[in-house]
């Protein structure tokens, strides 16, 4: 069992900027891929970005490409998310996650989520 704990979120002015941080609570031999994503009142939870074991590979969405930036340190089992020009579009709860195996855009795929954190971003 992977624990996720989520932190960095918080109100914010559009064109702001936060970090997000996601620290898993145990190492693991295995790799895993660890994502972002975020869902917003009323709607489903959309995929943000996610990162390889060897942060060779990451993907972003469109919403977010220019803007956002995901990066993993495995030494502290902890996966960011540098979020910039944030706009009122982007206040959703975040969540991060982590699958075992490849990256995956699909939150179906992954095993372990956190219990997110908020992100409000005022006009």
């Amino acid at each position: 069992q992977v624990q996720l704990v989520e932190s960095g979120g918080g109100l914010v002015q559009a064109g702001g900027s936060l970090r997000l941080s996601c620290a898993a609570s145990e190492r693991t031999s295995r790799t895993y891929a660890m994502g972002w994503f975020r869902q917003a009142p009323g709607k489903e939870r959309e995929f943000v970005a996610a990162i390889n074991w060897s942060s060779t590979v990451g993907q972003m969405a469109d919403s977010g490409k220019g803007r956002f930036t995901i990066s993993r340190d495995n030494a502290k089992n902890t996966v960011y998310l540098q979020m910039n020009s944030l706009t009122p579009e982007d206040t959703a709860v975040y969540y991060c996650a982590v699958r075992y195996g490849v990256l995956s855009r699909s939150p179906y795929h992954y095993d372990y989520w956190g219990q997110g954190t908020r992100v409000t971003v005022s006009s």
